[in-house]
């Protein structure tokens, strides 16, 4: 917060996950978490920097198994960089130690015990005053064309493995965030993602994590044609039409959001290992972005009329898969931070 920047909330996140996720198996090397942090700590727009980080629970980053010493050191390298802790993804999938949750008995036990782990580290970090506010992240850590075996049967398992995860994680005083992405079975598009949210019918405790990348692509219907809100070869320089279907899908997708990534999206599709034609994430400055970044996140952080919802406390940017190059010039994270800033100049208020 400055004089010229005086709004305070949301709170500005950057994501530490981008230094682990698509890196390693014969690619780039992973960036060790102390330099994401070293990064973000160091980024500066106008006197403003970012508030926190948002975490993946996985190595080399943060073991999903961590003890309380290493809580406790985590905890302390965020405050030694001035930073607070937000919200956490829990490693689910299959080549993580999960298992999927339309799975058989075995991998729903494995994708609840990864849950499990991730709401305890979530709760302790709480604890310790470094986590004043943020969710834990799942999806159903299963691909779109093995849900679409048995759609209906594979929704209903998927909702009883997640009001499951629901119990765990309000045994830990946490909250879950289902993320939006079109890659993952049964939440690939946003008719499919709201009929799960209201099978599960826990909104005190799940709701939805919106990605501004990835909730792109529900307009486009890549993986769930039937439910796309653009047509096909849409022309992007059709701002109104474009405003329209973008609007009616946040209307649609507010209501249940808890937990926000201001992102941005080429809307171009790619598959790679578990990710079944989903999006990769832009540089904020990327020109073949489609998302006037600051006008769509008002979508989000207000309602049809306008105002404010107040309803989220922080916001992240999500950067994955971005080359290790980029992400280690300074110019990315001031670029992504004075993004987020002019966010909360439009869509934020001052405490």
């Amino acid at each position: 917060m400055s004089d010229q920047h005086p709004n305070n909330y949301p709170k500005l996140h950057n994501a530490a996950w981008p230094g682990v996720v698509g890196k390693g198996d014969g690619g780039e090397p992973p960036i060790e978490l102390d330099t994401m942090l070293d990064l973000t700590a160091a980024a500066e727009v106008d006197g403003t920097r970012f508030d926190g980080f948002d975490l993946f629970l996985f190595d080399p980053h943060v073991g999903i198994d961590a003890d309380d010493g290493e809580i406790r050191r985590l905890a302390d390298k965020a405050r030694a960089r001035e930073l607070e802790i937000g919200s956490v993804v829990a490693p689910v999938w299959p080549p993580t130690g999960g298992g999927s949750a339309m799975g058989n008995a075995q991998d729903r036990k494995k994708f609840l015990t990864q849950v499990e782990k991730a709401c305890r580290i979530a709760e302790k970090l709480r604890e310790m005053g470094i986590r004043p506010n943020g969710v834990v992240r799942i999806d159903s850590a299963c691909g779109v064309a093995q849900w679409a075996d048995d759609p209906d049967s594979n929704q209903k398992r998927i909702a009883e493995t997640f009001r499951e995860a629901c119990r765990i994680a309000e045994d830990h005083g946490e909250r879950l965030a289902a993320e939006g992405e079109i890659c993952w079975g049964g939440m690939h598009s946003w008719r499919r993602m709201i009929e799960l949210l209201e099978m599960i019918d826990r909104p005190q405790t799940l709701g939805f994590q919106a990605d501004m990348a990835h909730t792109l692509l529900y307009l486009l219907g890549h993986n769930a044609p039937e439910d796309a809100l653009l047509p096909p070869n849409f022309d992007w320089s059709d701002q109104a039409r474009f405003d329209e279907a973008y609007a009616a899908l946040a209307t649609k997708l507010r209501p249940w959001t808890i937990d926000f990534h201001v992102a941005q999206n080429d809307a171009t599709v790619h598959g790679a290992g578990s990710h079944d034609k989903t999006g990769r994430h832009c540089l904020a400055t990327d020109p073949n972005g489609k998302l006037d970044i600051v006008h769509c996140a008002g979508y989000w952080l207000r309602d049809n009329t306008g105002q404010l919802t107040k309803t989220i406390r922080h916001f992240c940017w999500d950067g994955c898969m971005f080359p290790n190059a980029v992400m280690m010039r300074p110019e990315t994270w001031n670029d992504v931070l004075g993004v987020m800033i002019a966010v909360r100049d439009a869509h934020g208020w001052k405490e």
